[in-house]
């Protein structure tokens, strides 16, 4: 069931198939109550406003990854926290160390999983703002500890509203970004979580002379205040996902945001065919079942293959071994031989490039294509690591050089291939009924394994040491076909289109990869693709 040659002619036709009425009435809107829900920003300013607050929250994630990388080994953090320092009359503090970073991924885990539950019932903004209020408070808290116990209760609760956070974030901006701009938007969002990362380094770096004073370690954790009262701030004045208002049945709201975000009237044939297109997903996903229920079906919805790529691919993402280097920067570029000022310069230098590789990745991911880069980074990270393992062997002081270049290659593959790629797949990959809990179930994953990982690599390292990378290069070995047989092809398809991508595959028995690298799928909203959702347009 393949579109004509004349693709766009048939598509423009079958769109004015189902507006032959006034759209108003073919839809049941009201012109007037449209108007009345029209945001206040459209086109590029609401883009680049979405953008932003989307931003703020992935710098704020990104932030909170890499500001205890340097802290664990202050003297005044040591000097607060005696729990956390590893000596060899107290071989335990390594746990406790890596127990100290890992603990914010199980908060993070359940705010992730709670998402389950109220995503769909609050909707995308009210999720992210009660998300940054609780990291406020959170901040808060740990800022003001003195003693273990009250650090970590403080780090799990902020952990908490991470979790809401970046289980909804790439879903918001997913629906309130174009097709054509989808993947740079997000991939921007990965950017993002590295700058943050680097202002911590660097946040660290400066505040490890003051030496004599708890600021040390307090300032750094206080300032990420900044970018959740931002955050939290901003996201009111935005507009709700359209996706979410036809669900809830609001849909003159719906049409006055999509009409927006287009920047074009409503009866515009675009801003119908997105519009009709939500319509339709909404239509063939709705069922007696709720959204958990449905996450286990087959069918044209293909939501249970559709969940078990998002889950696997985020729990990929970790076992690249991404937060060894990430969590433990300082520690490690320690281990090779670099003092601690040395250390922590190093460390926000690797940050620095960081960030310029994920722009390289934010201009090829809508050219690239999802899954070559997904590849792409898996072997380099394959090979960096099994280069690790070999001068960790060696151990003299050219392979230490080298290693520490090393690590910044391993960054920099990373970015390419998985940064910001792996939050944008599993946002563009859930179905719309199905979207908010895999999501949920995603970044849980990525959580749960971001916990194993972080509290494995201390111990590791101080008992297999080197071999520990080896570890990774396996992890990332078995990535690679992984991701080739099984992880169809997202880019340059709307949110809807990757439905009948799916649909197809299961009424032709192929397989979903290779129908989503080909050229004939039909758009969402047309006459083939309704035949292929099995959706009647009741026109």
């Amino acid at each position: 069931m393949s579109l004509p040659s004349s693709d766009q002619e048939k598509h423009q036709l079958s769109i004015t198939e189902k507006t032959d009425l006034h759209h108003e009435q073919q839809f049941g809107l009201d012109p007037v109550d449209i108007a009345a829900h029209a945001p206040s920003l459209r086109g590029r300013k609401l883009t680049a406003a979405v953008a932003f607050v989307a931003g703020t929250g992935f710098t704020l994630f990104g932030y909170d990854q890499g500001v205890m990388s340097s802290l664990l080994t202050g003297n005044q953090f040591e000097a607060s926290f005696p729990e956390v320092v590893v000596e060899a009359s107290h071989p335990n503090h390594a746990t406790l160390q890596s127990f100290t970073i890992a603990i914010y991924e199980v908060g993070c885990l359940f705010g992730a999983l709670s998402n389950l539950w109220v995503g769909d019932k609050l909707g995308r903004r009210r999720t992210i703002a009660v998300g940054g209020s609780i990291m406020i408070i959170g901040a808060i808290l740990q800022t003001s500890a003195f003693s273990f116990a009250q650090l970590i209760a403080a780090r799990i609760f902020t952990g908490y509203g991470n979790g809401l956070i970046t289980s909804t974030v790439p879903t918001y901006h997913a629906e309130l970004s174009p097709s054509a701009k989808r993947g740079r938007m997000i991939m921007m969002e990965g950017t993002l979580i590295v700058v943050g990362v680097t202002v911590a380094y660097l946040v660290d770096l400066a505040l490890f002379f003051v030496n004599w004073s708890s600021a040390q370690w307090r300032v750094p954790i206080a300032l990420q205040l900044v970018f959740e009262i931002i955050m939290v701030a901003c996201i009111g004045f935005l507009p709700e996902s359209p996706r979410w208002l036809v669900k809830r049945g609001r849909n003159a709201e719906a049409m006055a945001v999509i009409s927006a975000m287009e920047d074009k009237p409503p009866s515009d044939p675009e801003v119908q065919r997105t519009y009709y297109g939500i319509r339709e997903a909404v239509a063939v996903e709705t069922s007696s079942q709720g959204s958990l229920r449905q996450l286990t079906t087959g069918g044209r919805s293909q939501n249970l293959r559709r969940t078990l790529i998002a889950v696997v691919l985020m729990m990929m993402q970790q076992l690249t071994g991404i937060n060894l280097v990430t969590f433990y920067a300082t520690i490690v570029f320690q281990r090779l031989g670099l003092s601690d000022v040395n250390a922590r310069i190093t460390s926000a230098a690797n940050g620095a490039e960081y960030v310029i590789a994920s722009i390289v990745a934010y201009y090829a991911i809508d050219y690239v294509g999802r899954r070559q880069l997904m590849l792409f980074g898996a072997i380099g990270q394959c090979i960096v690591m099994l280069l690790l393992a070999i001068l960790g062997y060696i151990n003299n002081t050219p392979a230490q050089i080298v290693s520490v270049v090393l690590l910044f290659g391993f960054n920099t593959f990373f970015a390419f291939g998985w940064l910001g790629a792996a939050w944008l797949y599993c946002a563009e990959v859930a179905g719309l009924r199905t979207r908010a809990a895999t999501n949920a179930l995603s970044t849980a994953s990525n959580w749960t394994f971001n916990f194993v990982v972080v509290m494995v690599v201390g111990p590791a390292f101080n008992n297999i040491s080197w071999r520990t990378y080896i570890v990774f290069a396996a992890f990332n070995a078995v990535i690679v076909p992984v991701v080739y047989f099984f992880f169809p092809e997202t880019g340059g398809r709307s949110l809807e289109d990757l439905d009948v991508v799916f649909a197809l595959a299961h009424n032709t028995g192929e397989d979903p990869v290779k129908v989503s690298l080909r050229k004939d799928v039909p758009l969402a909203g047309s006459r083939e693709a309704d035949e292929i959702l099995g959706v009647s347009t009741g026109v």
